[in-house]
């Protein structure tokens, strides 16, 4: 038995972990206009890593964003068609929060100490989420994290003026995911920061908050409207003048 998680927000992510969150097979492409195409043989492969089958799987997680339009839509409807299919859960959980978690883990963060979360969302922006470390380790071994403010969108110079006087108790703030390393004159990323979504560490979060009687929606932290859109209908404009 085990848990398939998915993460499409960033690169594609695809792990597999045991009912108590142990990593049993992970596999990862480092691809961001071809998601579609990667997705369904990273799943074959880390199931033939771990040597199981579909059927074996008892829940699939799912990063749920923020992230641009049609990367994310790909692991979501993936997640809940595989879901739909074999008659299990779909638990949801926003990819940066899985950043946040693993960032308490990679560098030793304590309870006080605050995590900005960045990531790419191109047009010179960044998706953001800001936390604060409530417990180095909680159930399931998962750090526990409360978001103070977002996920939103905004330059990375109006998220860095967000948090000029932060933390406010003294604590320390790090600043992780790729879309620090952007733009590293507003938000200087920690020294072995992670930089995108662990599956194995979505599949450990949604665990523990399902756990916890949390509930778990899967729908997409888009926070913006997709780049391609439908063309408005055309308007009718009444004539003008004398027929000739």
């Amino acid at each position: 038995m085990a848990v398939l998680a998915l993460d499409t927000s960033a690169a594609v992510a695809v792990a597999l972990v045991d009912p108590g969150g142990a990593r049993l097979a992970a596999r990862s492409a480092d691809e961001r206009r071809r998601h579609a195409e990667s997705l369904a043989p990273l799943v074959d492969a880390v199931l033939a890593d771990a040597g199981l089958d579909r059927t074996d799987l008892t829940a699939v997680a799912v990063g749920t964003g923020p992230a641009p339009f049609t990367g994310l839509r790909v692991g979501l409807v993936t997640a809940r068609t595989l879901a739909l299919a074999l008659g299990i859960d779909v638990l949801g959980v926003p990819s940066v929060d899985a950043v946040a978690v693993q960032a308490v883990a990679d560098l030793g963060l304590t309870p006080g100490d605050e995590v900005l979360v960045a990531t790419d969302a191109r047009r010179k922006e960044v998706y953001w989420a800001h936390y604060r470390v409530v417990a180095h380790e909680g159930p399931h071994g998962v750090p526990v994290v409360e978001t103070l403010a977002g996920p939103g969108v905004d330059k990375a110079a109006d998220v860095a003026a967000r948090l000029a006087d932060a933390p406010a108790d003294g604590g320390r703030l790090v600043v992780v995911g790729e879309g620090a390393t952007l733009y590293p004159e507003h938000l200087p990323a920690d020294e072995d920061a992670p930089l995108v979504p662990d599956a194995a560490v979505l599949a450990r979060l949604a665990l523990a908050r399902r756990a916890a009687g949390e509930e778990l929606p899967t729908e997409p932290l888009y926070l913006r409207r997709p780049d391609v859109q439908e063309p408005a209908p055309a308007r009718l404009v009444p004539a003008t003048g004398s027929p000739a």
